[in-house]
């Protein structure tokens, strides 16, 4: 059985003294349940002195597709790995669809990722358009497509986050995430693990795990507030 995971993406959040305490909240309240934190890269220092020698684990929320040149503010794969990141997310939507990052250069970031020995999150999700319009098996499989394309995703980690479910207190049934976790179960090895993500709160978390294609979640706004990140961890130990 594929392990759970629950990543928390604390986005362009948080300060010294707020993250010291809520990373001490969370190493001492998370049990049963493997757990990361996608701390802002300036942060990420902190996060690995904090977290050394505890079950939770660090990772980061970008990076780039280049080893190393002349791409001023970039930060590669093999910076993010001296200082103990276990996974990085790979084309959030807020990257796609904020900064535009496309389906080849997600594809380029995770092969960076997997070249420095940094587990990828890869990010898939469709826009309120793109469901409507019948669209999401075709955009996500696009977006996974481009990624197998250049390398198999194995026990890489693959996240489905519905664009018009982040931030927006909407969220996908757990039948609607259900349906896209199958799909996108039928194009990955049986180790790959497939979180949900978007507006994961205690309210609705226990019903999204209870889904047999739902490994997991990667869980954002709920993720800043100790005791809501802690109980949505709970819920995912629960399950089975």
């Amino acid at each position: 059985m594929r392990a759970r995971l629950v990543a928390g993406n604390w986005k362009m959040n948080g300060s010294r003294s707020a993250n010291q305490a809520l990373l001490d909240a969370i190493v001492a309240g998370v049990k049963g349940v493997e757990c990361a934190v996608c701390m802002p890269a300036p942060y990420l220092a902190q996060g690995q002195e904090r977290l050394r020698g505890t079950p939770v684990v660090l990772a980061a929320q970008n990076l780039s597709e280049h080893a190393s040149g002349a791409y001023t503010g970039e930060v590669s794969g093999a910076m993010l790995a001296e200082f103990g990141c276990r996974y990085v997310l790979v084309g959030h939507s807020e990257r796609r669809h904020m900064f535009g990052e496309t389906d080849a250069q997600v594809a380029a970031k995770f092969v960076a990722a997997c070249a420095a020995g940094i587990t990828p999150i890869l990010c898939l999700g469709e826009t309120l358009e793109e469901r409507d319009a019948g669209r999401t098996e075709e955009v996500v499989a696009r977006q996974l497509g481009a990624v197998l394309d250049k390398v198999r995703i194995g026990d890489a980690v693959v996240a489905y986050e519905p664009v018009w479910a982040i931030g927006t207190g909407r969220t996908a049934t757990p039948e609607q995430a259900q349906a896209v976790h199958a799909f996108l179960r039928q194009r990955l090895s049986a180790a790959t693990r497939v979180l949900y993500g978007g507006s994961v709160k205690p309210e609705n978390a226990a019903a999204i795990f209870s889904m047999p294609d739902v490994d997991g979640g990667l869980i954002g706004g709920a993720s800043l507030i100790a005791k809501n990140f802690i109980a949505i961890c709970s819920m995912a130990q629960r399950k089975g």
